[in-house]
């Protein structure tokens, strides 16, 4: 007798846990927003539907591609580092419109290995992007459509190693060192 009343007690007490639980969100997910707010009012941030982007729709896994927060980290990235390179009183709006991480979930004759990231230079990180610049004035200075992509990824500095998004960020860290110089948007096209 004591077994089956210990079992429904358990079996209640998984039910009113799993409800509370925080279940693991994804990219995708429609509930996370998709743009950041300005931090100080200098750099916006936002994103067209995760689902479209590169990473997930030829990743070769695509539930592992959308787990986690990468594309909000990597935006908040942007946003924080971008706000360092503009002059005064400037504005800096971008629309991420496709992300492609490097590296890519290859398929394996391997039981267990569909889940692991394989990094070759023959997976680059690529990112696309619009940007509006506003100076001051409140009058558009640059904007244009990026097409990043880093093909020297892995010959680059050595990184820290413990960052997933390493690779992405120098991709970004480059495009702002190129394109805005001291605080001046370079305005030729790439």
């Amino acid at each position: 007798m004591k077994t089956p009343a210990l079992l429904l007690t358990a079996i209640v007490a998984l039910a009113t846990a799993v409800p509370g639980m925080a279940r693991q969100k994804n990219v995708t997910d429609p509930d996370i927003p998709r743009s950041l707010p300005a931090e100080g009012g200098a750099v916006s941030v936002s994103w067209t539907d995760p689902a479209g982007f590169s990473e997930i729709k030829y990743s070769g896994n695509r539930w592992e591609a959308e787990r986690g927060s990468w594309v909000t980290d990597l935006a908040k990235y942007l946003r924080d580092e971008a706000g360092q390179q503009l002059a005064r009183g400037q504005t800096l709006d971008i629309v991420i419109t496709d992300i492609d991480r490097a590296g890519r979930y290859e398929p394996t004759v391997r039981p267990g290995m569909d889940d692991i990231r394989i990094v070759k230079d023959l997976y680059p990180p690529r990112m696309t992007l619009n940007f509006t610049l506003k100076g001051a004035d409140g009058q558009v200075v640059a904007e244009g459509e990026r097409k990043l992509v880093d093909h020297g990824f892995l010959m680059g500095p050595n990184l820290n190693n413990n960052d997933n998004l390493r690779y992405e960020k120098r991709l970004i860290d480059d495009w702002l060192r190129k394109e805005f110089r001291n605080g001046q948007a370079v305005t030729s096209t790439p």
